[in-house]
């Protein structure tokens, strides 16, 4: 590999020379080859010439530096703004805190407000204070599919568009929705040189290539008809929609915490990286999507597995839910920093209940997994709360709810009074949706 002349700095041979220079990843070196064995050597000049300039080692190896601010995708730090390509994904209920998204922000990481499961009242709350605080430092807020309160979704989408929201975390699609595509183009133009500018930036995380694909694409043209209809985008705001993804990054997300379909990594992201450069080049986009990595991400090693598979960047979730900024609570540090890899299971879903969707959750010491799986089997068999046995629903009211069935119904139509209305009023002609919304505030609850 050449030739390295020392300069100021004689090389150091031996093990413990080795290692130290190892563990200095911002500081590039060279391996020559000495009198003592392979030896560090920094500084100095290098040659490739075939004869060796007088005094000069043989070149063994190079380590160039490898500073964490150089790795994932250059352009992904740059568009958001960030010194390292490192996000700290959303975490539903305000979990992923106002505290969590300032700490990313003022490392030079972006941070992702857990905005879903929480009235629109709070979520705006949040947007006042992190405007505040953080000011034009990075940060994002989540836009999660709520198909079981599409209004929820579309006001959340609204809001972030008036308050000049430029970055969304887009978690549990199944498929795109209006309101995701409305927020996506919203304000989309040609800039003096001709180039596409869609403000509004979407992160989509997906653990499925049909999702996948969805978010790679330009927005369908029935989308685009219908947000022409209603007065949300112009026609040719329409027609600029065909030259940019839905989502300029998508998040491979593998076995994670939350929602999930347990896809390995090792598998799932290169799946998605070959998508990627197929779909772009199928639509011929001026700049290719990004695709990042989620799931599992916890130590040093699997961040560095993630980036040598190609990941633009890396997002972690639990490891921050366990942090002291976390909108949660000690009780809950404490079981997190104590579970294992097979302390964990899957359950039933809160904000999917009624469609058989499952998250990952802690098992260990929660008897949590096996009541929502209970509830859920309960769903699937009884046509209501009346169908259920005598004995079902004492043990219900003893074991799971401590309390009786009719005041859970009593403080559920409550908080549905002031979030969405239409559930109580399907509710009141369908039993089995009122008993799916007590059954979710179970799930909720806990």
């Amino acid at each position: 590999m050449g030739w390295w002349s020392a300069g100021e700095h004689a090389p150091r041979a031996g093990e413990a020379a080795i290692g130290a220079a190892l563990r200095e990843t911002a500081q590039p070196f060279w391996i020559v080859r000495s009198h003592d064995g392979p030896a560090v050597g920094r500084g100095g000049s290098w040659t490739g010439d075939a004869a060796a300039p007088e005094g000069a080692l043989p070149v063994l190896a190079f380590a160039p530096p490898c500073r964490p601010e150089l790795l994932g995708d250059a352009s992904f730090r740059a568009d958001h703004g960030l010194r390292y390509a490192y996000m700290a994904g959303a975490m539903a209920n305000g979990i992923g805190s106002a505290e969590i998204v300032e700490a990313m922000a003022r490392a030079g990481m972006l941070g992702c407000f857990g905005a879903a499961g929480l009235p629109l009242p709070v979520v705006e709350a949040a947007v006042d204070r992190l405007a505040a605080s953080v000011g034009d430092l990075p940060h994002a807020f989540n836009l999660i599919h709520s198909p079981n309160e599409p209004a929820l979704e579309d006001a959340v989408a609204t809001l972030y568009v008036r308050r000049g929201i430029r970055t969304v975390e887009a978690s549990a699609y199944l498929d795109l929705t209006l309101p995701l595509v409305r927020y996506r183009l919203a304000g989309i133009h040609r800039d003096a040189e001709g180039h596409v500018v869609a403000p509004h930036r979407v992160i989509g995380k997906v653990s499925r290539v049909e999702v996948a694909t969805r978010f790679l694409s330009p927005a369908p043209t029935a989308i685009l008809d219908e947000l022409v209809r209603r007065g949300d985008l112009t026609r040719e705001q329409a027609e600029l929609a065909a030259h940019v993804p839905v989502a300029q990054d998508i998040t491979a997300e593998a076995d994670s915490g939350g929602h999930t379909d347990n896809r390995p990594l090792v598998a799932l992201l290169p799946t998605l990286l070959a998508l990627r450069d197929r779909l772009a080049a199928q639509h011929g986009y001026d700049a290719p999507p990004r695709v990042g990595a989620a799931g599992g991400i916890a130590t040093p090693d699997s961040a560095a597995a993630a980036f040598a598979m190609g990941a633009a960047y890396v997002v972690t979730g639990s490891i921050n839910q366990a942090c002291v900024e976390a909108g949660t609570s000690d009780a809950v540090r404490d079981m997190l920093a104590a579970a294992g890899q097979a302390d964990v299971t899957m359950a039933p879903a809160a904000d999917m209940f009624e469609m058989g969707v499952k998250v990952q959750v802690l098992k260990r010491g929660t008897m949590f997994a096996m009541r929502a799986a209970k509830l859920h089997e309960l769903y699937r068999t009884r046509a209501g709360l009346d169908d259920l046995a005598p004995a079902e629903r004492a043990q219900l009211e003893r074991q799971i709810f401590k309390r009786d069935l009719d005041s859970v119904w009593e403080e559920t139509a409550a908080f549905f009074r002031e979030r969405d209305a239409t559930q109580l009023e399907r509710a009141a002609t369908d039993p089995r949706h009122k008993m799916a919304l007590v059954f979710r505030w179970y799930l909720g609850q806990s």
